[in-house]
C-alpha cells in the first residue's frame, strides 16, 4: 500500500477494532469522512466509545460479520497484528476481492496523509513521549493529529485538527516500526522484548537501526547501552552523557515530579517542571523537546506544552481511595518498566506498599523469567495475578503461577482472591499498586467498586 492510497477507499472494516491503536485509526478514518465498521472478540471501552460515534461493531461470533452489509460493501479491510494471514476473516476478505492490509502497513499509509511526521519508538515510554509531543503541537497552535497507544488525559488515543503535523508510536512488535515513514524518528531505548518476533538481539538492534535510517532526522538516547551501538549520525539526548546534543542537567525532584534544565548543544535554553511522576519521564520529555525543536518551535512553546502534560491513563494513575488506602495502576509489564515504577512509588508511598502484578503474554514471561524474578523478589508484599495471554496459547513455563512459584509469593486467579488478600492486610495509609498491560486495570477498578459497597 502506497502512502495516502487509503484515500481511494470510502468504506472500511476493521478486525480488532477495540484495540487502542486500531480504534485510533478508526477515529482517523471517521475524521476524513470515511465509513467505518468493525469486529472484536470482546467489548471494551474503546469499542464502546466508537459505538457512541455511530460505528457498528460486531462481537464474538464472526459469522454474523460476513453476512452484514457493512462488511460486504467494505472497500478495504484492516486487521490487527494479533490476527494471522491465514485467519478465516482475512482469507474470506481476500476471497471477496477486498483490499486487505495489516495495521502496520495501513498506519504507514496514513503517515503519507500528513506533511510532517514524528514517530516515537523504543521498548518503553512510547505512549508518554508521543502524548508529550501532542501537547507541544497543541500549545504551538499548529494543525496536527496524534495517534497514541494509550489514553492521554486531554487528547485520548486520537486527536486531529489538521494534517500539517502527525505524531505516532512506532511499535517493534512484528517489526511494525519499519512500515512507518517519519521525518523525525525517535528511539527512546532498546530492551529484549517481543523477542518471539526476532532472530536474536542482533536482529532486534538492526531493526531499530533500519527504522532510524529511514527517517530524515533521527534522535537516540545516548544513555541507553543498546542505543549507543547505533547512535552514529543521530541527534543524541541524555542525562548522564555530557556530550549529548540535548542534555538534561540540574535535576530536582519534589514528590517524584522532576524539574530540569535543557542544554541544547552545550547551551542552557530552558527549564522544565514536569507534572508526570518519575525520573524516566525526564528522558521522554527531553526526547520530545529535541524532536519538536527540529520543527523550529520556540523554547517557550515547547516548555508550555511539556508542562501542560498531566499524564496517560494506566501510567501511575490514581484510580481512587478507600478507607485511607490509595489505589494506583501502572502499565508496566517488562522488568525494566516494573523497576522504574517501583522506584517511583516506593519513594512516595506513605506506609505499606502492596503490589499486584499481572504478567502479559506467556512468551515474555518465559523468555524474561530470570529478570522478572530478580525485580519481583524485591517486593515485600506481592501477589502475582493470572497471566493475560493476549494473542497466545497457554504455556505452563511462562505462566503467572510458575512466576509466583519462582518468586516465592502468593498467586491469584480471580478478583475474589485479590479482594480477600487485600481485605485481610491493607490498612489506612497504605498503597496498593496494580501492575500490568492486560485486564488487571479493569480488575482493579472492579475491586475498588466492591470495596466502596
Amino acid at each position: 500500500m502506497k502512502y495516502g492510497d487509503f484515500l481511494g477507499y470510502r468504506r472500511f472494516f476493521l478486525f480488532g477494532i477495540g484495540g487502542v491503536s486500531m480504534s485510533a485509526l478508526a477515529k482517523f478514518l471517521i475524521s476524513v469522512g470515511c465509513e467505518v465498521a468493525g469486529h472484536d472478540h470482546v467489548r471494551g471501552e474503546y469499542a464502546d466509545g466508537l459505538g457512541l460515534q455511530g460505528v457498528r461493531i460486531f462481537f464474538g461470533n464472526s459469522e454474523e460479520v460476513f453476512e452484514s452489509s457493512c462488511f460486504i460493501e467494505a472497500d478495504c479491510v484492516v486487521y490487527t497484528g494479533a490476527i494471522g494471514e491465514k485467519d478465516e476473516r482475512i482469507v474470506r476478505s481476500r476471497a471477496l476481492g477486498k483490499a486487505v492490509y495489516p495495521r502496520a502497513a495501513f498506519l504507514g499509509a496514513v503517515c503519507g496523509y500528513f506533511k510532517n511526521v514524528t514517530a516515537i519508538a523504543g521498548s518503553h515510554g512510547k505512549t508518554t513521549c508521543t502524548a508529550m509531543c501532542a501537547h507541544v503541537l497543541y500549545r504551538s497552535g499548529v494543525e496536527f493529529a496524534s495517534h497514541i497507544g494509550g489514553e492521554d488525559l486531554s487528547f485520548g488515543n486520537f486527536y486531529m485538527s489538521g494534517n500539517d503535523y502527525f505524531v505516532t508510536e512506532a511499535c517493534e512488535y512484528q517489526k511494525s516500526l519499519l512500515k512507518v515513514k517519519a521525518d523525525n524518528a525517535v528511539l527512546l531505548n532498546i530492551d529484549l522484548d517481543h523477542m518471539e518476533c526476532y532472530d536474536g538481539e542482533g536482529d532486534l538492534i538492526d531493526t531499530f537501526k533500519a527504522y532510524l535510517h529511514g527517517a530524515k532526522t533521527a534522535f537516540v538516547c545516548s544513555d541507553d547501552a543498546r542505543c549507543k551501538l547505533i547512535e552514529d549520525d543521530c541527534t543524541t539526548f541524555g542525562i548522564t552523557d555530557k556530550k549529548a546534543d540535548y542534555r538534561a542537567s540540574d535535576l530536582r525532584s519534589l514528590g517524584e515530579r522532576y524539574s530540569f534544565t535543557v542544554n541544547e548543544y552545550g547551551k542552557a535554553v530552558a527549564r522544565i517542571r514536569l507534572r508526570a511522576m518519575g525520573r524516566h519521564n525526564v528522558y521522554n520529555a527531553l526526547a520530545a523537546f529535541a524532536a519538536m525543536r527540529r520543527y523550529g518551535f520556540g523554547e517557550n512553546e515547547i516548555v508550555l506544552g511539556l508542562e501542560a502534560f498531566e499524564g496517560v491513563k494506566r501510567r501511575l494513575e490514581k484510580i481512587g481511595t478507600h478507607a485511607g488506602v490509595t489505589f494506583l495502576c501502572d502499565y508496566a509489564h517488562h522488568p525494566r518498566e516494573i523497576a522504574a515504577t517501583l522506584r517511583t512509588v516506593g519513594k512516595t508511598a506513605k506506609k505499606g506498599l502492596y503490589v499486584v502484578f499481572q504478567p502479559h503474554t506467556y512468551s515474555r514471561t518465559r523468555l524474561l523469567m530470570e529478570e522478572f524474578v530478580d525485580i519481583l523478589r524485591t517486593v515485600e508484599r506481592l501477589l502475582v495475578y493470572k497471566t493475560y495471554p493476549a494473542r497466545e496459547f497457554f504455556d505452563s513455563e511462562g505462566s503467572g503461577k510458575r512466576l509466583a512459584e519462582n518468586v516465592g509469593c502468593l498467586y491469584g486467579e480471580s478478583t475474589r482472591e485479590l479482594k480477600k488478600w487485600l481485605t485481610a492486610n491493607v490498612k489506612s495509609g497504605d498503597t496498593v499498586l496494580f501492575l500490568g498491560a492486560g485486564d488487571i486495570y479493569f480488575a482493579a477498578k472492579h475491586l475498588l467498586r466492591e470495596f466502596a459497597k
